[in-house]
This record gives structure tokens, C-alpha cells and sequence, in this order.
């Protein structure tokens, strides 16, 4: 194979995915760990308002939801690893919820790119029904992507950028820690964190 059908076929392999399941501070460091994926933007999607900020999206009255929107090498991770990540990180039983946090923008929500992410989500949905996974029924959200806004500067790498402020300490730390010990054989080396 020449260097330009390894670069076209990696290229093939590069795909978007877009999950919503509570404060975007949570997500998104979780799945900048993951072995595939190459970018963690947060962000809102799922709303009316185009090019809403921080302060509207809170208000509920946008309909947006606090995304994360991961750019993965699919042939090193797929879109269904990330969805069985996602369910195990955040509640997916609980309406407009999670812990603490509520309001619309706290939703889950699986947005999906293309028919195929669409399929996968209802087969993974399915699963977790069949599994008798949650106690209660999921109220995840499967929708299809219109649009992403990506969220202000100071809410990228929020948890990186300070990681002891309170909610970070309190709500995110733990987070991380169930979730590296889960999914430690799907981890980034130390030194690609």
C-alpha cells in the first residue's frame, strides 16, 4: 500500500460522534482518554437557537444540550465502544438530569451523524433494555445531527484547566477514577493523555 492509500484510508476511518449526558465538564475528559479518539470539543446541539451561548443554553430556552463532540479513528475504537462508555458514565434514566445538575440542557441525547450511528444507538438501547442495565427505563434521546456550536473558550479542557475547583473535585474526580478503572485496557498511554 503507497503513503497516499494509507493517508486516504485513515482518513475514511476518521468519523464525529455527538453525546450529551449531563455537564459537558464530565464527558469530556473521560473520552479524551479512550485509545481512537483524537478530539473532545464541547459544546451545545439538539436546540432551535442558532449560535446560542452559555448563559441562554442554562436558561432552557434554547433546547440545546451541553454536548461533547469526539472525532474518533474508527478503526481503533467504534461508535458503539463509545456509546457502551457513555451509558456507563453518566444516568441515562433520568429526565432533563443528572445528579445535581438540572434542567433541559442536562438531557441524554445520542446525535447521531449518519444512518448507520442511528442503527447502532437503537441496537445499543436495545441491549441495555434486554440487559435489564438501569432499574428504570432509558430516556435517552436518539436524534439526528443538525448543528453544532462549539461552547466558549473557558469551558474547553475545563476539568484539565482546574482540576480543584469544587465540582471538579467533588463530581468529575470520581468520575474518572470509576471510569479508568472500568475501561483501563481501552486507556490512552499515560504519555498520549
Amino acid at each position: 500500500m503507497s503513503d497516499n492509500q494509507t493517508i486516504v484510508s485513515r482518513e475514511a476511518c476518521i468519523q464525529t460522534a455527538t453525546l450529551g449526558g449531563g455537564c459537558f465538564w464530565c464527558l469530556e475528559p473521560i473520552f479524551e482518554e479512550l485509545t481512537g479518539v483524537l478530539d473532545v470539543v464541547v459544546g451545545y446541539a439538539g436546540g432551535k437557537v442558532p449560535k446560542p451561548n452559555y448563559q441562554q443554553v442554562c436558561s432552557g430556552m434554547t433546547g440545546h444540550a451541553e454536548v461533547v463532540q469526539i472525532k474518533f479513528d474508527s478503526s481503533l475504537i467504534s461508535f458503539e465502544d463509545l456509546l457502551w462508555v457513555f451509558f456507563s458514565v453518566h444516568d441515562p434514566t433520568t429526565l432533563n438530569r443528572q445528579g445535581a445538575d438540572i434542567g433541559k440542557q442536562y438531557r441524554s441525547i445520542i446525535l447521531y451523524h449518519d444512518a448507520g450511528q442511528k442503527m447502532v444507538a437503537e441496537k445499543v438501547l436495545e441491549k441495555i433494555a434486554e440487559q435489564r442495565l438501569w432499574p428504570n427505563p432509558v430516556v435517552t434521546e436518539i436524534i439526528p445531527m443538525e448543528a453544532f456550536y462549539e461552547a466558549e473558550e473557558y469551558h474547553q479542557e475545563y476539568f484539565r484547566k482546574n482540576p480543584y475547583q469544587g465540582y471538579c473535585s467533588v463530581v468529575i474526580t470520581p468520575k474518572i477514577s470509576k471510569f479508568r478503572i472500568k475501561f483501563q485496557n481501552r486507556l490512552k498511554k499515560p504519555e498520549n493523555r
